[in-house]
C-alpha cells in the first residue's frame, strides 16, 4: 500500500506528473496541453488547455454511468421540519431548467450571479445552474448585512442577483429581501434583475421591472445543456474579510477546483462514492463551496444540507439525530459546533440516543481545536476526530490526516501534516526556516496545488501585495505556528488583524471603521479575545471626543448596533470598554498585541517603546470589568 508519506514526496518533487494522475478523476472535453504553466511566476495556472465543465462532472455524468437514483442531496431543516431526497436525476432536471431561467435572463459565460441565499435546495441548485452555462457566481452568506452585500455587488458587478424571501434563526425570521433592496439602493452597480424564492415563513415585496419570481420562473423555463469552459476560467468569486476593510475576492477556477476536491473526497474523507457525507457549515463560506456542494457531487457522494444548528434545533442532540436518520459516515464541521455541544450536555448522555453505528470519522477545521474538545469528542463518539485546517484561499486542507491513505497518529492541538503540493514552510522575521518547535510565520512554497486562488478578482497587484510579497516565492497564511519533532504542524495564531469568530474570519481593521464612524468616538481599536466556546471575540476600546457627557452605556449599545448593522450578527460584537486613552508606542502605533496578553491572562512585558506605561493599568482595569485579565501578570525586562 502507497503510503502518505510517498505520496507527499511525489506531489512536491514531480508536481505535474502526481496531478496529471490525479485529473483522470474528472471528466475532460478536451484534455489539457499542459499540467502546470509556470511561465510567468508568480501567477502559475493549472491544466492550460483543459476543457471541462462541473456541473457535468458534478451531477449529469453520475447520471450516464447508471447512477441517477441516487440521492444527491438530503435536505433536512431543523427549523421547518421539512425533508427533502433529490436523486441525481432530479437535480440534473432542476439544476438544468434553473440554467435555462439564467439563460433566457441573457446570463450567459463569462457573466456574474450573486447568490445570496439559505440554507435550501435551491442554493446549491443556482450555484450549479452557474456551473452549467459558464457563469461565475459570487454566494454571499444570508447573514451579512446591506452594506457588506452592498460592498460584493460593487466588485462583482454581477447581471442577476437569486435570493429568498427570508432566512431562519431559531426563534425567528431573518427577511432578506430588505437587506437586499437596501444594498442595491447604496450600491453604485445596479443587478439588472433579481430572482426570489419565496418562502412560506415571510413574503417579500416584489420591485416590478426588476424582481422575478423563482417558481414563475421555472415553470416556463427550457432545460440547458452544459456548456465547454477552460479549466482556467473562473468558477466563481468568494469575498473573505481584507485587513483594509474591502472585501477580497477570491477566485476558482473550474479545472484544478474539480481535481483537487476529487481527490480529497477520498483521500482526506476516506469516503466511497454512494455514502452520505456532511459537512454542517453554510454555503456562504468555503466549506459551503467545497464540501456541501462541489466536492462531495463531483466524487459522486450523497451531500447533507442541513438548515439548524448543533444546539436548540431542537437540543444538543441535533447532530446526533442527523447522523443517526442519514447514515452519515463522516462529519465535518466547526470546532465552535462541538464546544457548544459539550456546554449543554456534558456527559454526552444525548450521543447515546441515536444510532451511529455507520458514522466513521469526525473532521473539524474552521479554527484551531483546543485539546480539551477533540478529546471530549473522540471520547463520546468513539471515532477518530481529525482536526485539519485551510483557508478560504485555498479551498481545500493545507494540513490533515489523510485517513483514506492511512490514519496517522492523531496529536491534540495540531492539525498533522501538509497535504500533496503544500510545501510548508515556518519561516522567520528573513524569511528562514526555524527550528521545530519555534514559532514563526507559515508559509506555502510556490507553486500552490490545483485547486487553490490563482489570484484576486480583477485584482492582481492585490493578490501579489497581500499573499506573496512578504516572502518572496512564498505565499503567507497570515497564520503563525511550530512543527514539532514528527514534521506535526500547530497552528497557534494569526499574524494579522483578522480574526476567528466561530470559523468565521472578520477584519478588525473593519470593526474599528465602523466605530470611528460613530460621532462621539476620538479612536478606538479592536482586538480578538480568547472565548471558549467561539475561539475568538472581538473587544473594542473606545476613546470619546471631548466634551462628550453622554450615559456610557447608551454609547455602548449604540456602537454594538452600530457593528451588527454594517457587519452583521455574525461578527457577535457586544464587547465594548470606553478609556480615557490608548497605549501606543512613540512613534503612535496601537499596542493591540499587549492589549490581547492582558486580556488572555497570558505573561507580558512592559512595551520598551510605549509612552506612558501606566495606561496599561487603566486597560487591565477595564477589562477586569468585561470579566477578561482576571491573571494577567507582567514579566520583568
Amino acid at each position: 500500500m502507497t503510503t502518505y508519506a510517498e505520496i507527499y514526496r511525489r506531489s512536491l518533487a514531480d508536481p505535474a506528473g502526481f496531478w496529471a494522475e490525479q485529473a483522470e478523476g474528472i471528466d475532460w472535453i478536451r484534455r489539457f496541453d499542459r499540467v502546470l504553466d509556470d511561465s510567468r511566476p508568480p501567477f502559475y495556472r493549472w491544466f492550460v488547455g483543459g476543457v471541462l465543465n462541473t456541473c457535468w462532472n458534478a451531477v449529469d455524468r453520475h447520471i450516464e454511468r447508471g447512477r441517477g437514483d441516487q440521492t444527491a442531496i438530503i435536505y433536512d431543516s431543523a427549523m421547518t421540519g421539512d425533508k427533502r431526497w433529490i436523486t441525481y436525476r432530479e437535480l440534473r432536471e432542476l439544476v438544468a431548467r434553473f440554467a435555462g431561467v439564467l439563460r433566457r435572463q441573457g446570463i450567459g459565460k463569462g457573466d456574474r450571479v450573486i447568490v445570496y441565499m439559505p440554507m435550501v435546495p435551491e442554493a446549491v441548485i443556482a450555484m450549479l445552474a452557474c456551473a452549467r452555462i459558464g457563469a461565475i457566481h459570487s454566494v454571499v452568506f444570508g447573514g451579512f448585512a446591506a452594506h457588506e452585500l452592498a460592498a460584493r455587488i460593487d466588485d462583482a458587478q454581477p447581471k442577476l442577483v437569486v435570493s429568498a424571501s427570508c432566512g431562519l434563526e431559531p426563534g425567528r425570521i431573518v427577511p432578506y429581501k430588505p437587506l437586499l433592496d437596501r444594498a442595491i439602493s447604496i450600491s453604485r452597480h445596479k443587478p439588472e434583475r433579481c430572482i426570489l424564492l419565496q418562502r412560506p415563513q415571510a413574503q417579500a415585496t416584489m420591485v416590478p421591472g426588476r424582481d422575478l419570481d423563482w417558481q414563475e420562473e421555472m415553470a416556463g423555463a427550457e432545460p440547458v445543456d452544459c456548456v465547454p469552459v477552460a479549466a482556467t476560467d473562473p468558477l466563481y468569486i468568494l469575498y473573505t474579510s481584507g485587513t483594509t476593510g474591502q472585501p477580497k475576492g477570491i477566485v476558482r477556477d473550474h479545472g484544478g477546483h474539480a481535481v483537487a476536491l476529487h481527490w480529497s473526497m477520498r483521500n482526506i474523507y476516506g469516503v466511497e462514492p454512494g455514502e452520505v457525507y456532511w459537512a454542517a457549515s453554510d454555503v456562504g463560506w468555503v466549506v459551503g463551496h467545497s464540501y456541501i456542494v462541489y466536492g462531495p457531487l463531483i466524487h459522486g457522494n450523497t451531500t447533507v444540507l442541513y438548515e439548524g444548528k448543533p444546539v436548540g434545533t431542537p437540543d444538543a442532540g441535533a447532530f446526533w439525530r442527523v447522523i443517526s436518520e442519514h447514515r452519515v459516515a463522516a462529519l465535518f464541521t466547526a470546532p465552535t459546533a462541538f464546544r457548544a455541544i459539550k456546554k449543554e450536555d456534558p456527559e454526552g448522555r444525548l450521543v447515546r440516543r441515536y444510532d451511529l453505528s455507520r458514522f466513521r470519522t469526525l473532521f473539524l477545521a474552521g479554527e484551531r481545536c483546543d485539546p480539551d474538545t477533540l478529546l471530549w469528542a473522540q471520547a463520546k463518539l468513539g471515532v477518530p476526530v481529525i482536526d485539519h485546517w485551510w483557508q478560504t484561499e485555498t479551498g481545500w486542507a493545507i494540513c490533515a490526516n489523510p485517513v483514506g491513505i492511512e490514519l496517522l497518529p492523531i496529536k491534540p492541538g495540531s492539525c498533522s501534516l501538509p497535504m500533496p503540493g503544500y510545501d510548508l514552510r515556518i519561516l522567520d522575521e528573513n524569511g528562514a526556516d526555524v527550528p521545530a518547535g519555534q514559532m514563526g510565520a507559515i508559509a506555502l512554497r510556490l507553486p500552490l496545488p490545483p485547486g487553490t486562488l490563482p489570484t484576486l478578482w480583477n485584482a492582481d497587484e492585490r493578490y501579489l501585495q497581500s499573499y506573496l510579497s512578504r516572502y518572496p516565492g512564498h505565499y503567507l497564511t497570515g497564520d503563525a505556528g511550530y512543527r514539532d519533532a514528527d514534521g506535526y504542524v500547530f497552528v497557534m495564531s494569526r499574524t494579522d488583524d483578522v480574526i476567528n469568530v466561530a470559523g468565521h474570519r472578520l477584519s478588525t481593521g473593519q470593526m474599528e471603521e465602523v466605530l470611528a464612524a460613530h460621532p462621539d468616538v476620538a479612536e478606538c481599536a479592536v482586538i480578538g479575545v480568547a472565548d471558549e466556546l467561539k475561539g475568538e471575540l472581538p473587544l473594542a476600546f473606545v476613546v470619546l471626543k471631548a466634551g462628550v457627557t453622554r450615559d456610557h452605556e447608551v454609547v455602548r449599545r449604540e456602537l454594538v448596533e452600530q457593528v451588527r448593522d454594517r457587519i452583521g450578527p455574525v461578527a457577535a460584537f457586544r464587547l465594548v470598554a470606553i478609556v480615557n486613552r490608548l497605549p501606543k508606542t512613540r512613534s503612535g502605533k496601537i499596542l493591540r498585541g499587549t492589549m490581547k496578553r492582558i486580556a488572555d491572562s497570558t505573561p507580558w512585558k512592559m512595551p520598551a517603546t510605549i509612552d506612558d506605561p501606566l495606561i496599561l493599568d487603566e486597560i487591565a482595569e477595564a477589562l477586569r470589568s468585561l470579566g477578561y485579565a482576571r491573571q494577567a501578570s507582567r514579566l520583568d525586562g
